[in-house]
């Protein structure tokens, strides 16, 4: 049982949200604030999050994976207006493949806004991208901050799809998992960086490459030179 467990439920979100019940985004949201952990489906796969300015709960996060504290986590933005608050203002590719992507399976790494605590980006850059899922956008609006955007499943193990598979692999690590059905998605987000100039492709994943490539010729007039 964690310390959760019981919650009484006095927040009040609009509008019915997919499969999951709405006491159910309710609590999650609730926990958020208090600093606890929930996984959540998302568009791609089951997420792991917690609120990212909160550095004790993003702490339990890399220990409920056994995720190396040197690899940062992406984080999740419930709006464009939101870019600004996690990263640097960015190239005019970058806004273009956030506009033509997002709310979608992309993730972009950008350079990261010199406020953004050191504990959620060590290095120069960080992962962001917009979610194309009602729950998890519920979640991050009502909590009012980006939210860690880390896929639920252990470091090295597959990426869960069920709320089932999470709790296969999490078992009681976590504080709440909405059952929100199975992500619709069914891979992980595609990662590009974006921070020398030309896109690069990190990570392949729900966005297929030529996707990108043909957003990118559009943005350059159909020249495939970036």
């Amino acid at each position: 049982m964690t310390r959760y467990e019981g919650l009484r439920i006095t927040a009040s979100l609009v509008n019915p949200l997919m499969d999951a019940s709405q006491e159910q985004v309710e609590k999650g949201v609730k926990i958020l604030r208090e600093g606890g952990v929930i996984a959540f489906p998302t568009d791609t796969v089951y997420g792991l999050g917690a609120d990212a300015f909160n550095p004790e709960a993003v702490a339990r996060i890399y220990a409920i994976k056994n995720r190396p504290e040197t690899m940062s986590f992406p984080l999740l933005i419930a709006d464009i207006s939101q870019l600004t608050a996690v990263a640097e203002p960015t190239s005019e590719i970058a806004w273009f493949l956030a506009r033509h992507f997002w709310p979608g399976g992309l993730t972009l790494v950008l350079p990261r806004a010199a406020s953004l605590p050191l504990y959620l980006a060590e290095g120069s850059t960080v992962g962001v991208r917009i979610p194309n899922h009602s729950i998890c956008l519920t979640l991050i609006k009502h909590l009012g901050r980006p939210i860690i955007g880390t896929s639920a499943n252990l470091s090295g193990k597959a990426s869960s799809l069920t709320a089932n598979e999470v709790k296969q692999q999490l078992e009681d690590k976590v504080d709440l998992i909405i059952d929100g059905g199975q992500c619709p998605g069914g891979n992980e987000s595609t990662i590009v960086d974006i921070t020398g100039g030309v896109p690069i492709i990190l990570r392949p994943g729900i966005i297929p490459q030529n996707e990108i490539e043909e957003a990118l010729k559009k943005y350059n007039g159909g020249s495939t030179k970036y």
